[in-house]
């Protein structure tokens, strides 16, 4: 019985072709493959069918060498503080061609997971450190003290701005295209969604400066800020939708495509529910504390009720987790505190149980769950462009 290797070399397949094995076009076709999904865990696809098949790590060797790369970058920072001190400028340029050189390695040719999360990141974080350091020293914005400071500052924020955000988003657009490393996905909507924000704030500051916008009173900061919501939830939403639509293009989740949809889904989970929970609940806006209502606890019901019905429709537990860690910390308090009151079992105790039933509820039986309700109520026309059931 022939072995069966682990990796098949870019020489191997040559040698293929010289000897007849396999065509030229057929090693193209391969090398194609390759480059499209060098991160795809081709392992898994015959992995247990009930798992989300989340390709964050490759195994034991890349756990290994993940320690090894954070070590290595530790080292080559604390030189680099040390050769080149006193000039940030260089050394978080310096760190970015570090990670992109390692990655040439890590991730271009050996496909480890993990380390190339991290390498990602620190590409990522390097790149916005340098880009910070040249706003500062371009353009010295400094905080404040009066109005009239903050309206001359108008020009230099927005230029700063569109330079520090749209360069971390060509930067990750850039090491993605060439290592696509699924966690940049998440970067690029984090960028995004702060340039969206900016983009507003100078739309109403142009309003107000033109006479076309009133300025707000004082007394209407609470309702200024409850309308401040839809815009995280626009972006939440726009987020959200680009995650199922890669979901739905890659329903059996045997491509990156599905990877960026996991982080884009972790992304945009915070967006929605913040909102939509205030909105519904009318509750405070900053820290959305919760006050006794027959309202809040039925809005607050069907709130949770409808994200579990949509992470269970799109198959999608990553879209789940951060919501129940959102009412569990918020909105369940409420709901079981009363009672709290009369059994004397204290709320935090009846949190955690309510919390660690759901989970464990839908991650032992969550294709079980899945087909019983969302395989009930929804037509065949839209379960055949959802992610299938699974066995």
């Amino acid at each position: 019985m022939v072995r069966e290797p682990d990796e098949i070399t870019g020489s191997t397949l040559h040698t293929a072709v010289a000897v007849g094995v396999i065509t030229a076009r057929q090693r193209d076709q391969l090398f194609a493959l390759q480059a499209s999904a060098p991160l795809a865990a081709v392992g898994n696809l015959e992995s247990d069918a009930d798992e989300e098949n989340l390709r964050l790590i490759g195994g034991g060797n890349d756990l290994f060498v993940t320690v090894g790369t954070v070590l290595l970058t530790a080292g080559f920072y604390f030189a680099s503080n040390t050769v080149l001190a006193g000039r940030p400028l260089w050394i978080a340029g310096v760190l970015a061609l570090f990670g992109w050189g390692v990655a040439e390695v890590v991730t271009r040719q050996h496909r480890m997971k993990l380390a190339s999360t991290v390498l990602a990141l620190l590409f990522a974080g390097s790149t916005a450190a340098l880009l910070a350091i040249v706003v500062e020293q371009t353009y010295q914005i400094r905080l404040p003290e009066t109005i009239w400071e903050v309206l001359a500052l108008r020009g230099q924020v927005s230029q700063a701005g569109y330079l520090l955000l749209g360069g971390v988003i060509a930067a990750a657009l850039l090491y993605f295209w060439r290592f696509r490393v699924p966690i940049l996905a998440g970067v690029i909507a984090i960028a995004a969604t702060l340039l969206a924000f900016l983009q507003t704030t100078l739309l109403l500051y142009d309003g107000v400066a033109s006479g076309t916008v009133t300025p707000p009173s004082l007394q209407d900061m609470p309702e200024l800020l409850r309308a401040a919501l839809y815009m995280p939830l626009i972006c939440g939403l726009v987020v959200f939708a680009t995650a199922v639509a890669l979901d739905l293009y890659d329903r059996e989740r045997r491509k990156i495509w599905s990877d960026c949809a996991f982080w884009l889904h972790v992304v945009s989970a915070p967006m929605l529910v913040h909102p939509l929970f205030i909105m519904a609940t009318g509750q405070d806006v900053v820290f959305g504390r919760i006050e006794p209502g027959v309202d809040a606890t039925i809005m607050l019901s069907i709130l949770i009720i409808g994200f579990v019905y949509v992470a269970l429709a799109i198959d999608r537990r990553s879209l789940l987790v951060p919501t129940l860690a959102y009412f569990g910390s918020l909105g369940i308090y409420y709901l079981v505190n009363s009672a709290a009151n009369t059994t004397g079992i204290p709320p935090f105790a009846l949190i955690l149980l309510t919390i660690g039933a759901l989970v464990i509820l839908f991650g032992a039986g969550w294709q079980r769950i899945r087909r019983l309700i969302v395989g009930s109520t929804l037509p065949t026309s839209v379960l055949d462009k959802l992610p299938p059931f699974k066995v």
